[in-house]
């Protein structure tokens, strides 16, 4: 997917110009509330338009105010998940499916609805009303509506913000599956770091209406490492796990990882945060950490006074924060040989 856009649009005092180039299958639109996430979703999809610009998708203009263009949204083929599912009350989970697929033209229909069904495991509700149904339901059934519209860009405005954390790491492999299996390439928006480290590749950072940053998913975590209130979160698939008298023994690659957070006969995505990391010089006589890695720094990184050090352990990467008095007394450098030191009650399980 290729987008061009260059905008600008007074709203009131608030005043938006965004000029990128767009491409890739899995972007993020990042910003706090209020920076103009939502308002370039309108604009792209067409449900608002901009005072001037142009919106290029794949080579077709969608928007030009020089040129006079301004296709309809019905007919740019570009379907949104906004935060809240939007469902039709009146109509069952059935017919909330297939109304964008029985208004997308026949030749542009690509998607068969019955392999969405299973890859969504919407079947076991589609004769149920919409008021019946869990928020994840919901946005599951959103996502499939969306979809069975065939569109060649999917816009995902903030789908998980209105759902607990239980719910939204159990819908996130929903949204990263549809896409991949059906090859639609999608736009996620949110001001969430750790929704754009599992959903995105490449991001737009947008602040008070401008764009200020355009960066990689790990970029955008490594830059915010020092104000986030978590630092940089490692996410770690761990496997296997095996009960340890009340600790799990969980498989990372070659590794092996002690969790309290664990759960029997299921794999999990954990998160790490890089100052539940305690790094060692020498190997340390006794320690209470559960957990001992060895590993050789291959990256080391700064983020407004702090230190990330990128460790190689046995194949699998970890970051682990410091700060720069920390780096200078253990003299680290790329190529050092350390000890990583974590809790076992330090993972948190995801999903």
């Amino acid at each position: 997917m290729k987008l061009h856009l260059d905008l600008e649009k007074k709203l009131g005092v608030f005043f938006i110009q965004v000029n990128a180039e767009v491409s890739g299958e899995r972007i993020g639109i990042f910003g706090d509330s209020g920076s103009g996430k939502s308002t370039l979703v309108n604009f792209i999809s067409g449900l608002l338009q901009p005072d001037k610009g142009e919106i290029i998708l794949d080579g077709e203009c969608l928007f030009s105010s020089q040129k006079g263009i301004n296709i309809s949204p019905e007919h740019r083929r570009v379907a949104i998940v906004f935060q809240r599912p939007m469902l039709f009350p009146h109509m069952s989970v059935k017919k909330n499916l297939f109304y964008g697929y029985k208004r997308c033209r026949a030749e542009n229909r690509r998607i068969r609805p019955e392999a969405l069904i299973d890859l969504l495991k919407l079947e076991p509700l589609l004769k149920r009303g919409v008021e019946n149904l869990s928020g994840g339901e919901k946005q599951r059934v959103s996502l499939g509506r969306a979809i069975l519209a065939s569109p060649r860009l999917l816009l995902m405005d903030e789908p998980l913000t209105a759902l607990d954390d239980t719910l939204r790491f159990q819908i996130i492999p929903y949204l990263r599956s549809v896409s991949e299996e059906f090859k639609i390439p999608y736009m996620f928006i949110s001001h969430s770091l750790i929704e754009m480290q599992l959903m995105t590749e490449s991001v737009l950072v947008l602040n008070n209406g401008g764009l200020v940053e355009e960066t990689t998913s790990e970029g955008l975590a490594r830059n915010r490492m020092a104000k986030s209130p978590n630092g940089y979160l490692n996410l770690l698939r761990l496997t296997n796990p095996v009960d340890q008298n009340g600790l799990f023994s969980y498989s990372w690659g070659d590794n092996t990882l002690l969790v309290s957070d664990g759960q029997p006969n299921a794999d999990a995505l954990f998160e790490l945060s890089s100052r539940d990391i305690i790094l060692f010089k020498k190997h340390p006589e006794a320690i209470s950490a559960r957990n001992l890695l060895l590993g050789k720094v291959i990256e080391i990184f700064n983020s407004e006074g702090r230190v990330g050090i990128v460790l190689s352990v046995n194949e699998e990467k970890l970051v682990a924060e410091i700060v720069q008095s920390a780096s200078d007394e253990l003299n680290i450098t790329s190529g050092t040989t350390i000890y990583a030191a974590v809790k076992a009650s330090s993972f948190r399980r995801l999903a």
